[in-house]
């Protein structure tokens, strides 16, 4: 297993009270910075591909859901990115080559070593212990830059699952969930609530980073929950949003986050919508910072919830803003209130979709055996 790391304060959580001011609200101190993922091999003899291609598919994700910075995320079924992956002869011996980038954008490298996909690839490929071949990879992607929608994760995971698919899946998934981490440190942080649920599917929490420890939670199946998706034509890229966040909170807003976190856990597994919607509204610590760096989405929140939605908040580090609701035909009508408001209120044009949760995550679509 890799070995997960922290960069942090001597403290690297302390609680204290300055003394320059009498009895002021306790604050927390906060890090936000982990250190990437040094990934080891972890298969004894390097396996043989089992396919000469395969096509995979990783989907969208909504990060932190409120309170949950950075620990709690989920898959929605639909959205995503494709990549194919080939094995090239022309290509030197463990190594692989990006060869084609088709989709929402074309503007990314195809040095892998600095595109998402590839960096996910080549710490799969080092985790397989692979030496003897080589491989080519096509990334079409369905998602675009900066949208709060888990792109560069969806990118990695696909990447991932292919390259463990075209090797006869050695690995498991927390294991890829790692290979994607890798990634995720070198474009937008160390930070797992994308990459594992687009790989795992479902709701994911994150309990722990070192060592890596990650917790499914079940959605009932015989519940219904749709996400109302508002993207309007802006990028929030997740390093600046993160870099807008405080380095202190006041004790309070700490002990209201982490109810209403524990709220949501709950919530998902007994498939009480309306109550998780109403924590995923209330988060009082990172909404509120970026809210205001995104035009008009407190006036889309608010649109949102008086249409009707059990809550609505920024997915990941936006500008997507995301409600919840229990049935489809009342999510269409609470998107087209969303995207009036991102136009009336921050003059940006935006496009609703409303989608199911991705119960499956990452997956192999087609395969063309040796």
């Amino acid at each position: 297993m890799a070995t997960l790391c922290f960069q942090s304060p001597t403290k690297p959580i302390s609680f204290f009270q300055p003394k320059s001011k009498p009895s002021p609200p306790l604050l927390a101190k906060v890090s936000v910075f982990r250190c990437r993922a040094s990934v080891q091999t972890l298969v004894a003899v390097e396996p043989e591909p089992v396919y000469t291609s395969v096509k995979t598919f990783a989907p969208a994700t909504v990060a932190n859901l409120g309170p949950g910075f950075d620990f709690l995320g989920c898959a929605v079924d639909g959205l995503g990115d494709h990549v194919t992956l080939r094995v090239d002869p022309s290509v030197r011996a463990g190594e692989i080559l990006i060869s084609e980038i088709t989709g929402t954008t074309t503007k990314l490298s195809t040095n892998p070593l600095r595109n998402c996909a590839g960096i996910a690839a080549i710490a799969t490929m080092k985790m397989l212990g692979i030496r003897s071949v080589g491989l080519s990879l096509d990334l079409h992607k369905g998602l675009p830059l900066g949208s709060g929608l888990g792109s560069s994760a969806a990118s990695a995971a696909a990447a991932a699952v292919a390259v463990n698919e075209i090797f006869g899946r050695k690995l498991g998934r927390e294991e890829l969930v790692l290979a994607g981490l890798e990634s995720e440190a070198k474009v937008s942080g160390y930070h797992a609530d994308n990459i594992a649920p687009a790989i795992m599917g479902g709701f994911v929490l994150i309990r722990n980073y070192e060592p890596l420890d990650l917790k499914p939670l079940r959605f009932p199946a015989d519940k219904d929950l749709f996400f109302v998706l508002v993207s309007p034509e802006f990028e929030a890229p997740t390093k600046k949003m993160r870099a807008a966040l405080p380095t202190e909170i006041p004790m309070v807003h700490h002990v209201w986050n982490s109810s209403q976190a524990a709220a949501l856990v709950a919530a998902v597994l007994e498939g009480d919508v309306v109550m998780l919607g109403k924590a995923l509204s209330s988060d009082k610590i990172v909404e509120p910072t970026r809210a205001p760096l995104i035009p008009g989405m407190e006036a889309v929140k608010k649109a949102a919830l008086e249409a009707g939605a059990f809550g609505c908040t920024i997915s990941g580090a936006g500008p997507t803003a995301v409600a919840v609701i229990d049935a489809a035909e009342k999510g269409e009508m609470i998107g087209e209130k969303m995207v009036e408001a991102f136009w009336k209120v921050g003059h940006l044009k935006s496009v609703a979709s409303v989608k199911k949760l991705d119960k499956i995550g990452a997956r192999l679509v087609t395969s063309v055996s040796r």
